[in-house]
């Protein structure tokens, strides 16, 4: 149970990292979602106050076409607009090089670009083949690594397609190590539809890093649709996994996959990080009130359950 102060109290488990950075992704993924276009100034507000919290990386926007995601058409102005925090890490999502000569005219320091393990999401969300979507990519990570930007690779549908069904993990190991020999620093790890178990999450990093790939370059991007998040977190921290991407809230889900639900939220991704002794430098009651505060904005309430509690 928790004390009085409503934190919870503190029983650490063994063979889990001392320290996690939460890759903080609810003004970018979380907002993409909305029905309604939230204004710029809610938008910038909310950046900052994800910042003051304690979170290390905060994701702004994206910097893709304003007809594909009207609701992020005020990119510029949100990644222009934000007062930079220090030792905080703005990064955006990054879709083809027209998105990277906007975000290096922005200032950019850390963007990010969104890849495919199936052919199907390939197809549907990029316009590419699996087969020859890095050919997008890699001039848009070379050119950031060029301008002495960090880049991440999102790959999407690493557990479960809805078109395709269960996804082979040789594929998603493929694709992550495409991404890392093009250029990328990391990749994170997406359940987009939110149908991974444990299991499925401790073979798939063993595979990865079994493939050359280092646990401090893996994150992983957990959808809540079946209630699996924290559970599979939690598989992923005990396979020495240290960045961990949720959304204030609970916002979010996928413009593109109908059956995605919303992200893990980052209240109870930090209440249990709280609870094991993990330090995330995150304010969890000062992270609550901003997700409260976002809450009123939309006019409903928190998908977190963590907020719902405690606010």
């Amino acid at each position: 149970m928790s004390d009085d102060s409503g934190l919870p109290d503190v029983v650490p488990l063994p063979g889990l990292p001392a320290e996690v950075t939460i890759w903080e992704v609810g003004a970018r993924d979380g907002l993409q979602n909305e029905a309604a276009v939230v204004p710029t100034e809610v938008k910038i507000e909310f950046v900052e106050r994800l910042a003051a919290a304690g979170l290390p990386v905060v994701e702004v926007s994206s910097f893709v076409r304003p007809d594909w995601v009207p609701q992020l058409a005020d990119a510029l102005e949100v990644v222009t607009g934000v007062d930079h925090a220090p030792g905080v890490r703005y990064p955006v999502l990054v879709p083809n090089e027209r998105g990277l000569a906007r975000a290096i005219d922005a200032g950019v320091g850390d963007i990010a670009v969104f890849a495919s393990a199936t052919e199907t999401f390939a197809q549907r969300n990029l316009n590419r083949s699996l087969d020859t979507q890095m050919q997008m990519f890699r001039p848009v990570v070379e050119g950031a690594r060029d301008s002495g930007m960090s880049v991440r690779g999102y790959v999407s549908m690493c557990f479960g397609d809805p078109w395709e069904g269960r996804v082979p993990r040789h594929q998603v190991v493929a694709v992550c190590r495409e991404l890392i020999d093009i250029g990328c620093d990391s990749v994170s790890l997406g359940d987009t539809i939110g149908v991974a178990t444990p299991g499925q999450v401790i073979v798939l990093i063993a595979d990865l890093v079994a493939n050359g790939i280092p646990l401090d370059g893996i994150g992983v991007h957990f959808h809540d649709t079946y209630g699996q998040a924290l559970a599979n977190t939690l598989a992923a921290l005990q396979s020495g996994v240290t960045t961990v991407d949720s959304s204030a809230g609970g916002l979010g889900g996928c413009p593109y996959a109908e059956s995605a639900t919303g992200n893990l939220a980052t209240e109870d991704l930090v209440w249990m990080l709280d609870g094991l002794g993990v330090r995330t430098g995150v304010d969890l009651r000062e992270l609550v009130g901003t997700s409260a505060w976002l809450a009123e904005q939309l006019g409903r309430p928190s998908p977190s359950r963590v907020v719902r509690a405690l606010a």
